[in-house]
């Protein structure tokens, strides 16, 4: 429930256009001190949970092992944990491309789900709260590679559960 609280405080600092990505290049060591705030920490966390859900928990430890194996005792970088859990996915899923578009943008999206009868679309847009005019910028090139599970009627809540990767504007 604490970790929920975080998140939401965070969520909304990170609905305002003056929000910043989880991971950016930095010139100055003053820059670098402020983006480890905890925007930076509690989204960083909850991108990871994502992560884990859609991945499964088995697939996403045997990636969190291979990048510990692979970096102890050295240095590493986001693209670096990233390559560990394709190495896991065998090439089925480019997680690095999908995770880059959700640390390089500032903000999340907002999915919209309609159903006509049996036919389900959704699109993506990103999510603004309050528009700042000072800080405004276009959102036109905003895409984030979405992962999104569902279930239907033919299934139940703990088995045959479905994934889909929304990594275009609009889908189906």
């Amino acid at each position: 429930e604490d970790f929920l609280t975080l998140i939401f405080k965070a969520m909304t600092k990170d609905t305002l256009n003056s929000s910043h990505p989880v991971s950016s290049a930095v010139q100055s060591s003053e820059q670098i001190e402020e983006m480890f705030d905890s925007l930076s920490y509690i989204k960083g966390a909850s991108l990871l949970l994502m992560l884990k859900h859609y991945l499964t928990k088995d697939v996403f430890q045997a990636g969190i092992e291979v990048y510990l194996h692979n970096h102890s005792y050295g240095t590493a970088r986001s693209d670096d944990l990233w390559d560990s859990m394709n190495e896991i996915t065998n090439g089925t899923l480019d997680v690095k491309k999908m995770m880059k578009t959700w640390i390089v943008h500032k903000g999340f999206p907002l999915v919209t789900v309609v159903r006509k009868g049996k036919i389900i679309s959704v699109q993506q847009e990103k999510f603004l709260y309050r528009v700042e005019p000072e800080n405004w910028t276009s959102d036109a090139s905003y895409l984030w590679h979405i992962p999104l599970t569902y279930i239907t009627n033919r299934c139940n809540f703990t088995h045959c559960i479905n994934a889909h990767l929304l990594d275009q504007k609009s889908g189906m």
